[in-house]
């Protein structure tokens, strides 16, 4: 190997051969038709980098089913024309003219790391950051809604900023215009999701109310024990 090789983590590598071993060896017809047709999938996930979150691994999903975007903390940012990068943007603008997806969900999560910088530095970027401060500033209107019209009477307001942020994201999405008529149309639906690491439940945003709720009619199996 050379030392660039050496150099690359340990873990990935074995984890690539079982990756060949286990994972490609199930899905090799379903990736070979994948790479000769290219993708079609239906859902757009946009999802937090936290690395306890991996959509996929959540929806159980295989290769080509999922459409991922992930950001810190899980935001769509408001339709603009600005120059500028806009990752986030470009990706939701693929998915839906391009790829057609016919549902979008924006999947907030519990202990959200940006939710939590951006509720402990609300005033002021973070100090550490040249980044994470201007993005997580997108949360500023989920959190002007949540103190003048609140939806949840919760206990816990890292919870309820959470639940906010996935609200302001589905807002956001609707003023990009290609986002709207595609809704309008009837060939799109969004919706909002949020996860709990420790308890491995999913909440459901009801479009209507607004609350979260569980997903109803499903629970953790434990294994048989001997």
């Amino acid at each position: 190997m050379t030392d660039m090789a050496h150099e690359f983590p340990q873990d990935l590598i074995d984890g690539y051969g079982r990756y060949l071993q286990k994972g490609y060896v199930r899905f090799r017809e379903q990736q070979e038709q994948l790479a000769i047709y290219g993708q079609k999938p239906e859902v757009l996930v946009i999802s937090c980098c936290d690395s306890r979150v991996a959509p996929e691994g959540v929806f159980h999903a295989g290769p080509g089913e999922l459409f991922v975007v992930r950001n810190v903390a899980n935001l769509v940012p408001p339709f603009e024309q600005t120059e500028g990068q806009h990752g986030t943007s470009a990706a939701l603008e693929y998915a839906v003219r391009v790829l057609k997806v016919k549902h979008i969900v924006v999947m907030g999560h519990a202990k959200c790391g940006g939710v939590q910088a951006f509720r402990q530095n609300a005033n002021a970027p973070l100090a550490t950051g040249e980044f994470i401060g201007r993005w997580i500033k997108l949360l500023e209107p989920a959190a002007i809604a949540m103190a003048c019209m609140p939806v949840d009477r919760l206990d816990d307001p890292q919870l309820a900023m959470e639940y906010a942020g996935v609200r302001q994201s589905l807002k956001n999405l609707r003023t990009f215009p290609f986002v709207d008529q595609a809704c309008n149309e009837g060939n799109l639906k969004v919706h909002g999701a949020w996860f709990d690491i420790g308890s491995g439940e999913l909440r459901l945003m009801d479009p209507e109310t607004e609350r979260f709720e569980t997903c109803a009619g499903y629970e953790i199996i434990e294994p048989a024990q001997g």
